[in-house]
């Protein structure tokens, strides 16, 4: 995040390597964690190689039932099919990550979600 804030763009690109790495060497592993799918998609530069990783976390959230990370997984997801204006997926999205995050009982994400939703009038 530092070196993206900088605009290290060497920095930015090494680093990035490094955690692509590390999430292609824990792929299928016990070492596997959605969180790491989830940064590298949030590094991502390109929306819809973005998406793909994101669909990657959420599917291995899911399979361990994470709801937290599956909320903030389609958050993000959300807000990226809105760049790519697609807000039919962005809608979905956000509602699935309302419902996650309902079931993680995490009510300050809760609330961030439907003022998203509001903001877009997804939600009313």
């Amino acid at each position: 995040m530092s070196a993206a804030e900088k605009e290290d763009v060497d920095t930015f690109h090494n680093l990035y390597d490094i955690l692509e790495s590390l999430c292609i060497e824990h792929d299928g592993s016990k070492k596997d964690h959605p969180m790491q799918w989830e940064a590298l998609a949030d590094f991502t530069e390109e929306f819809e190689d973005a998406i793909e990783l994101y669909e990657k976390a959420l599917e291995l959230a899911k399979s361990q039932r994470e709801f937290d990370y599956q909320a903030s997984i389609l958050f993000s997801m959300a807000r990226v099919w809105v760049e790519l204006e697609k807000s039919d997926a962005a809608r979905d999205a956000a509602q699935g990550a309302l419902e996650a995050a309902s079931k993680a009982q995490d009510e300050e994400l809760m609330t961030e979600i439907k003022q998203w939703l509001e903001e877009y009038r997804f939600y009313s």
